[in-house]
């Protein structure tokens, strides 16, 4: 028989059960409420109470024996300085559980850990307007990328249009060039057409074979 042995295994070795309380009651601080199964809860319940006393009492021991458990510091802060000033009046009982009944997979009770002054309908006001904000802000940095792109474009497009209007300009000069060089002025009359040398004419004086002519005889 097991003596002086309080709290669940939960089916964990000691290391692990250690971290899943920290990552929940990190998780509880930050968003104030949690939903998890009745036994995790039920164990929860006094680790967090001891954390928001702790909150209450203040000072920089108290700070570091909740950065044993907690080691996040943002958490840390917002407990200290949000949470625990709100339940300075009182002298315990900080959260409350709600059971939620069975899940539907393999039947675990279920219920949810909260604090008492967590209020529902706040929250999702808060979400909402953060949630807004967000697509807001979304929307102005797609409509600052559009207009980014667009303007590139345009400079690029009036860009390509000057350079292709600059080499068409010297690809006509060019050819201009070109035919004023190749064509001789002679050439440039209607109708004018280059004077025939007398038949025989070659470079040696000859016939039509441009040598000398047979002797006969």
């Amino acid at each position: 028989m097991q003596h002086n042995r309080a709290g669940r295994k939960l089916g964990r070795t000691t290391a692990h059960r250690k971290a899943l309380f920290r990552n929940q009651l990190s998780s509880l601080i930050t968003h104030e409420r949690i939903q998890t199964t009745l036994p995790k809860a039920k164990d929860l319940r006094p680790l967090i109470e001891k954390m928001v006393t702790l909150g209450k009492r203040g000072g920089l021991h108290a700070r570091r024996l909740v950065l044993k458990t907690i080691p996040e510091a943002p958490t840390v802060k917002k407990l200290f300085e949000e949470i625990a000033p709100r339940f300075q009046s009182r002298a315990g009982g900080y959260t409350r559980i709600l059971k939620l009944g069975r899940r539907p997979g393999d039947g675990a009770e279920m219920a949810i850990l909260e604090f008492i002054d967590f209020d529902w309908a706040h929250r999702q006001a808060e979400k909402k307007v953060a949630a807004k904000a967000a697509e807001e802000k979304k929307q102005s940095l797609l409509e600052k990328a559009k207009k980014l792109v667009s303007g590139k474009s345009e400079g690029k497009s009036d860009g390509e249009k000057s350079d292709k209007a600059e080499k068409k300009a010297e690809g006509a000069e060019a050819e201009g060039e070109k035919e004023k060089k190749a064509v001789p002025p002679t050439e440039k009359k209607k109708g004018y057409t280059a004077p025939k040398g007398p038949k025989g004419s070659g470079p040696r004086g000859g016939g039509t074979h441009g040598g000398s002519p047979r002797k006969t005889g």
